[in-house]
C-alpha cells in the first residue's frame, strides 16, 4: 500500500485527525532536518530546531490554507527558529516579544541577519569581542574575562554596553523595544 502523500495528510490533519498528523510529522521531519542544517549552521543545535518546529506545525497546522504553500512555511519555521539565539539576546525578553515586535515583523530573515551583521560591526571592538566571545562562541563570563583581560564585572560591563548599541542600532528612531509604538516625552 502506497505511502499517503502530503496532498491527503494535509487537510485530514487540518481537521483534526491525529493518525494524519503523525504521518504528516513523518513525512515533514526530513525535510525540516535538511532545512535546519541548511539554515542554522552554526547558530543553534539542529536537533532541538527540528523539534520546535515539528511542535509549532503541529499546533498551526490548521491556520494553512493551501497544501503548496507547506512547503515554504516550513522552511520559514526554521529560519525563525535559526534566528531565536541572535534575536533573543538583543532584548534579553521571552522570543514571542521579540517576534511581535513591529520594528521586525516586516523584514525577511537575510534583511535581519544583515542589518544585524552592520550592527555589530558598527560596535567598537571591546564590546564586539564581548558580544562575538558571549553570544556566537558562548563561551561564560569567566571564559570571557579572561579572554578579555579584564574581570568578570567588566566583562559582564562590556556585553551590556554591547548588547545596548545593537538595540540602539537595530531599533527605528522613536520606537520602544517591545511594542514598536512611537515613544511619548
Amino acid at each position: 500500500m502506497p505511502l499517503p502523500t502530503l496532498a491527503q495528510l494535509l487537510p485530514a490533519a487540518r481537521d483534526g485527525d491525529a493518525r494524519a498528523m503523525e504521518q504528516l510529522l513523518a513525512l515533514a521531519r526530513p525535510d525540516i532536518r535538511r532545512y535546519a542544517l541548511r539554515h542554522c549552521a552554526a547558530t543553534t543545535a539542529t536537533d532541538d530546531v527540528v523539534q520546535e518546529a515539528l511542535i509549532i506545525v503541529y499546533r498551526r497546522v490548521g491556520a494553512l490554507r493551501e497544501v503548496a504553500a507547506f512547503g515554504g512555511w516550513v522552511v520559514r519555521i526554521v529560519q525563525r527558529l535559526c534566528m531565536r539565539p541572535v534575536l533573543g539576546w538583543l532584548k534579553g525578553e521571552p522570543l514571542a516579544q521579540v517576534e511581535d515586535n513591529l520594528a521586525w515583523s516586516h523584514k525577511p530573515d537575510h534583511e535581519l541577519r544583515h542589518d544585524l551583521a552592520l550592527a555589530i560591526d558598527s560596535l567598537p571592538p571591546i564590546y564586539r569581542d564581548a558580544l562575538l566571545m558571549r553570544d556566537f562562541e558562548e563561551l561564560t563570563i569567566e571564559e570571557m574575562a579572561e579572554r578579555l583581560g579584564t574581570t568578570r564585572e567588566a566583562a559582564k560591563s562590556r556585553l551590556h554596553r554591547a548588547r545596548a548599541l545593537v538595540r540602539e542600532y537595530l531599533l527605528p528612531a522613536g520606537t520602544t523595544g517591545t511594542t514598536g509604538s512611537a515613544v511619548t516625552p
